[in-house]
């Protein structure tokens, strides 16, 4: 048995009102990675690692999501994008903290990973290493997309706080001024028994430079054991301080997968930490629980691909 799980973020408060104009494209964006890399990963053709590299790669070339071309801009209206990834079996990562000029941040960790020392690379250090990878550079105004552009204009002329805008998709809005989704990640398991996480963000609008979420750290928003492999999508600062991706694998040494991921969203609210989290562990068993109005998520296992926004999925 094979599963590909993602998730493009998660927010919003009160009750699921249904699909924005942009959804059809997040979804689409979802479903046809899901099927395209699901296939390949059950036909053995790709090991978890590679999958879930696959998977981010796809949805940070995707501008509607927070991360890669559609990353959110910081304070002075520039792009800080982080990544890690995690390799099950031996525990091996990768991380990138405030790349500016990677196309693909998430191969960019994955490049540390497999060279195995530094584990972490932060600001332009981290640039230059990708690009002596052969990695794509862009320059910033590649990745200010109008988007972007209206929703950081919006926090500087508000005076808001930052990510106060980033559920805001500047043709429909899900949920006014709450602080919003702003990561993506892909959990997988190969048909080696073998299990990789890996997660990207471009963070919150109008965060100030410097500011680190929980997507790079590792055991905070990403986390792979033999076991589990953990994705969190949240507010950083929360994930952080209870480490969550790594809390998830510890709870399930004695709990289910699913009483173990709701245990930690339990663990992270009384810190503001609302979000959810996508797990699979060694047995095939995937979760994706949220605590918010909805989260983008999906998985493919069985030959069957599942996406949903909201409470329920969508075939």
């Amino acid at each position: 048995m094979v599963v590909l799980a993602v998730h493009g973020g998660a927010g919003g408060d009160g009750p699921w009102r249904g699909m924005t104009d942009a959804d059809p494209q997040r979804v689409a964006c979802m479903k046809t990675l899901l099927n395209d890399i699901g296939q390949r990963l059950e036909n053995g053709d790709l090991n978890a690692l590679e999958a879930v590299t696959l998977a981010v790669v796809s949805m940070e070339d995707e501008p509607l999501f927070n991360a890669g071309r559609g990353s959110v801009l910081d304070e002075h209206g520039k792009v800080g994008m982080d990544a890690s990834i995690m390799r099950g079996q031996d525990r091996a990562a990768g991380s990138v903290i405030g790349l500016t000029t990677t196309r693909n941040p998430i191969r960019a960790a994955q490049h540390l990973l497999h060279q195995g020392w530094p584990v972490m690379l932060a600001g332009r250090p981290g640039d230059e290493f990708a690009q002596r990878k052969q990695l794509e550079q862009r320059d910033h105004m590649w990745f200010e997309t109008e988007l972007r552009k209206a929703q950081w204009q919006k926090w500087k002329d508000q005076r808001l706080r930052p990510g106060a805008t980033d559920e805001e998709d500047a043709l429909l809005d899900h949920d006014g001024e709450e602080e919003g989704w702003g990561t993506v990640g892909a959990v997988a398991l190969d048909v080696h028994g073998h299990v990789a996480a890996a997660t990207s963000t471009g963070g919150m609008t109008g965060k100030p430079v410097g500011r680190v979420g929980d997507t790079p750290i590792i055991g905070a928003g990403t986390w792979a054991d033999p076991s589990v492999a953990v994705s969190c999508t949240g507010v950083g600062e929360a994930f952080i301080r209870t480490v969550a991706a790594h809390s998830v694998a510890v709870h399930h040494q004695n709990a289910g997968l699913e009483e173990a991921a709701q245990k930690v969203l339990d663990e992270v609210e009384p810190f503001g930490g609302r979000g959810g989290l996508i797990a699979v562990n060694a047995e095939g068993e995937v979760v994706m629980p949220f605590q918010t109005m909805l989260m983008y998520r999906g998985v493919y296992a069985d030959g069957v691909c599942q996406v949903g926004i909201g409470p329920d999925y969508l075939q």
